[in-house]
């Protein structure tokens, strides 16, 4: 099951009334920033095993 642009248009509408015109690049820029740490917490994680488990090979 996938979105047609007719209800992809309908989901960008209701956002935009409901959130406002404003509003929108603020949560565009905190959901970016929230990305980005995620992203570099799962980086810091994948790093810290990959030492652990090369530190038990040796």
């Amino acid at each position: 099951m996938s979105l047609g642009p007719w209800e992809i248009v309908l989901i960008i509408l209701v956002i935009i009334l409901i959130f406002g015109g404003k509003k929108i690049p603020e949560l565009a820029r905190g959901l970016g920033k929230g990305l980005n740490e995620f992203k570099k917490a799962k980086k810091e994680i994948v790093d810290e095993v990959n030492t652990v488990t090369d530190d038990m090979k040796e």
